[in-house]
């Protein structure tokens, strides 16, 4: 096929595959010379079936209004296929040659959620099809720059993903053979619009190190491997942690300290006002603390084990909603766990607590109170630490910015309440 008579507009309507075929084997310069006389219409559908490392040299051997009507024809994954390889500024000039509303829609589709599939996969190094050779292949991995990778995802002639094929079995193939000798079958894959909650998922349940990502057609558009998924649930989980204790997932060490002060000082007042609450708590009992002192000495112990026992509860139970372990309509089954958590914690701390204050103050009435308000503090710690994230899910705000906010005022108030509460209730005994 060395003339345009040979790829004339009948043979790329009726045959956009063979078409295909016949382009990626074309000469650069015969390329160039023979796509001129194709019409644009006819061609973005052998476009859409041509190999990943044809697709932009065929692109940009059409000449500028062909190139701006292949993509106005464009599937999404055609046209992000051609984006990805242009550099910003000639995209920039491609997309002003557009109408608004094309333009638009183009920009709009090219720019997937964060943490979704579509931002954390790579792209395909290259399409392999199911009647590639072994040798072919091992060719192409060794002209690539994939590395690291347990498996490539095969292709069937309209690009729609048909297997899998493991580094292994390739390495041990005879180099004669076909790949859809050796691929195995798909065990799962994802929409470009899938959250990483999704892809934890089918990643646990199909225990595989990566999981390719379609459009809604079956055809390939990328992958998602581990590492990348792994390094997106990092950046996640450390600007939740951020957010926790009320400084913005924006802020960073080297930020400026306007920008610090500005997103900080709300939460702190926030803060400061539920510090007032669990103050008032104290001086409710004031007359109490001015007549047993020690009272005072052994508060913040209670706050503090009730606190980290809270937070423990937090964290534990804010992964799993993370990662889809559980869902809010679970909170009997977690609250109940919790509870006899606590209960247990809060036994053994009460034993060992209760034994080094009675050693500090010979005072067994005051080893009472405290083991007491430990196994309480403990418990209302549990129940917090599971009800506060889901509750405010359920009231539809984000548990990771105000929970730790929440989780101090109650673990505080509940710690003091519990330990001057009975203290008052054995004061005899002090």
């Amino acid at each position: 096929m060395n003339t345009a008579t040979d790829l004339g507009r009948s043979f790329i309507r009726r045959q956009p595959e063979a078409a295909a075929r016949v382009l990626e084997k074309l000469p650069l310069a015969e390329l160039s010379t023979e796509i001129q006389s194709c019409d644009a219409d006819e061609l973005t559908p052998a476009l859409e079936v041509m190999a990943t490392s044809s697709v932009l040299t065929v692109f940009q051997a059409l000449t500028e209004a062909m190139q701006g009507r292949v993509l106005e024809l464009a599937s999404p994954r055609l046209a992000m296929l051609i984006f990805d390889g242009l550099d910003n500024e000639r995209r920039d000039q491609l997309l002003q040659t557009l109408p608004p509303a094309i333009a638009e829609d183009l920009t709009r589709l090219m720019q997937f959620p964060p943490y979704s599939a579509g931002r954390m996969m790579d792209p395909p190094f290259d399409t392999v099809r199911v009647h590639t050779t072994v040798s072919e292949l091992r060719e192409l991995l060794r002209n690539s720059s994939l590395r690291r990778a347990r498996s490539v995802y095969v292709v069937d002639e309209k690009n729609k993903l048909a297997g899998r094929v493991d580094m292994q079995a390739l390495a041990l193939a005879d180099t004669g053979q076909n790949i859809s000798e050796i691929m195995v079958g798909i065990e799962g894959s994802v929409l470009a619009t899938a959250g990483r909650e999704e892809i934890v998922e089918q990643l646990d349940r199909l225990r595989v190190d990566s999981i390719p990502v379609v459009d809604v057609e079956g055809r390939l558009l990328g992958v998602v491997r581990y590492q990348r998924l792994f390094d997106a649930l990092e950046s996640v989980a450390t600007a939740d942690l951020q957010k926790m204790v009320g400084a913005s997932a924006d802020e960073r060490a080297m930020s400026k300290a306007s920008f610090a002060v500005k997103r900080r000082l709300p939460w702190l007042h926030i803060n400061l006002l539920t510090a007032f609450l669990a103050a008032s708590v104290v001086g409710l009992f004031e007359g109490l603390i001015s007549q047993f002192t020690a009272l005072a000495v052994l508060l913040p112990v209670v706050a503090g084990q009730s606190g980290n026992a809270g937070s423990q509860a937090l964290a534990v139970t804010m992964r799993g909603l993370a990662l889809r372990e559980i869902g809010t309509r679970h909170w009997r089954s977690v609250l109940n766990k919790e509870v006899r958590v606590g209960i247990v914690d809060g036994i053994a701390l009460a034993v060992t607590c209760g034994l080094g204050v009675f050693w500090w103050s010979q005072s067994l009435g005051l080893a009472l109170v405290i083991g007491v308000a430990m196994i309480l503090s403990m418990i209302a710690a549990g129940i917090s630490g599971a009800l506060v994230p889901i509750v405010l899910i359920r009231l539809g705000q984000d548990p990771a910015t105000a929970a730790s906010i929440i989780l101090t005022t109650v673990t505080d108030v509940a710690g003091f309440f519990a330990f001057l509460g009975t203290a008052s209730l054995l004061a005899f005994m002090l």
